[in-house]
């Protein structure tokens, strides 16, 4: 089935953080005055800061052995939405879809795209003396995204660039992706120069860093620590990610500054069992990749050219589950599955049944703008977008009551012969009316003759779906 189609839609956000910001419970005992940080002028919206991100991420993924490690990437997601939970009110953007990946690296390096994907190679996660320290380069990275530098810089960039719009910046985000080896030779003109970002961007990035580091319950200090640990391993080339972060002038000092403009943090969290558990459990494995050998094409997660692999090489779904957080809603998903994001949808499916034309089996989940205010009318209009972006498809069946997450729901099937597979393909779509008058769908895709073997899958992943504040 077609996930293209979902561009035309008046899908509002991506699965956007609608819950308000729950301000943890903050073990400092004298909160001084904070740094005021300006985020500089933006000519995009936040909803292009989600389009780039989402592009580069997909051409991230594509390109950059992602470590497929249920048990790390559980523990840095831990880490990574213990801090976001912590960006400080005005610096937070609901809309943001925060995601953290390992990278199988060695290098010492980390980055973050616009609207919330992070990357941290495994390097920085063995280099760190504690998980303060590998925090400190996470809250670093997420304060360029929370203050939306990527965007920022593109805006500066646009007098040099014959080019515009999302591709435009996309691209100049890809070529700046750390590593040089996306977008190599893609859309960019002079754009990576603006995506390396400029020593004000990064001294913002340090201060609200050390912030929402003191906010999550970590020792601010431990991010000026974690720098001299980068520079101390960078050998004479100098460390990739100082590299690709140039340092500021009295770095340290100026981190130092700010935490005791915060003030004391009361018992830190440092050296934490989970975080010797995990740096253990890296250790003991396989060699990571360096960053020669990802540019000659190691360890490329490169999606299968359809249809001749997708036909017979799609795993069935795992019966071992995995949870997906967001700001708005908690699902799991089995642990054979990934996470495909896009502008006005997100999609959840194993590699080998994913390209840029859309998917043969898995789920689609969004949020739609709709006219109709009752559920029957809303679930027709977007029934009859998703057969007008994908014609092959005809309803088969009328609609079931359900539900999803407590809320009455419609159900209903359609079928038809994909042009992708050359299959018959069943599509389950179940949908809910949202607090705010929106439409909330889930699409399930399989072709018809292997429907019996995800039925399971589609039945629990479905029943996992909680809304937070909706």
């Amino acid at each position: 089935m077609k996930r293209k189609y979902m561009q035309t839609h008046r899908v509002h956000q991506l699965l956007a953080g609608l819950a308000a910001f729950v301000l943890l419970a903050l073990p400092i005992s004298a909160l001084a005055v904070p740094t005021h940080i300006v985020p500089p002028k933006n000519g995009y919206g936040v909803q292009d800061d989600i389009q780039a991100g989402q592009q580069a991420a997909a051409e991230a993924e594509r390109q950059l052995p992602i470590l497929n490690d249920p048990t790390v990437t559980e523990y840095v997601n831990s880490v990574g939405f213990r801090l976001v939970d912590a960006i400080p009110p005005e610096y937070q953007h609901r809309e943001f879809r925060y995601s953290f990946k390992v990278v199988n690296q060695r290098e010492i390096n980390a980055f973050a795209l616009p609207g919330g994907p992070m990357y941290v190679n495994r390097g920085m996660i063995e280099a760190a003396h504690n998980e303060g320290e590998m925090a400190g380069v996470m809250a670093h990275e997420l304060s360029h995204v929370a203050l939306r530098h990527g965007t920022a810089q593109a805006t500066k960039a646009q007098k040099y660039s014959i080019l515009g719009g999302i591709g435009a910046i996309a691209g100049a985000v890809i070529g700046g992706v750390p590593g040089a080896v996306i977008g190599q030779g893609s859309q960019l003109g002079v754009g990576v120069y603006f995506l390396k970002f400029s020593r004000e961007y990064e001294t913002q990035a340090d201060v609200l860093g050390a912030q929402i580091m003191a906010r999550a319950g970590y020792d601010p200090n431990d991010l000026a620590n974690m720098f001299k640990t980068i520079e101390q391993r960078g050998g004479a080339g100098g460390p990739q990610f100082l590299s690709d972060h140039p340092a500021p002038a009295n770095r340290y000092a100026r981190i130092n500054q700010e935490a005791q403009l915060i003030g004391v943090v009361r018992n830190p969290i440092k050296n934490t069992p989970e975080f010797q558990r995990i740096q253990a459990r890296l250790r003991g494995s396989g060699r990571a990749y360096t960053q020669q050998e990802i540019e000659q094409g190691a360890g490329r997660n490169q999606y299968p050219n359809y249809p001749s692999q997708r036909n017979t090489n799609v795993p069935y779904p795992s019966t071992r589950f995995r949870q997906i957080r967001t700001d708005w809603y908690t699902m799991s998903i089995p642990d054979n599955w990934r996470d495909y994001g896009a502008q006005t949808s997100a999609t959840f499916a194993p590699e080998a049944a994913v390209d840029q034309n859309g998917i043969s089996h898995g789920v689609i989940i969004g949020v739609d703008n709709v006219q109709s205010r009752n559920l029957q009318g809303a679930s027709d209009e977007y029934i009859s977008s998703l057969l007008q972006g994908n014609p092959y498809l005809r309803q088969q069946s009328g609609y079931q009551r359900t539900s999803i997450s407590g809320r009455t729901a419609y159900a209903t099937t359609l079928t038809g012969q994909s042009p992708l597979t050359g299959r018959l393909e069943q599509v389950t779509v179940v949908t809910t009316m949202l607090n705010d008058g929106r439409l909330f769908y889930f699409d399930a895709v399989a072709p018809q003759d292997e429907s019996r073997y995800y039925q399971s899958a589609f039945s629990n992943i479905l029943r996992s779906i909680q809304f937070y504040r909706l």
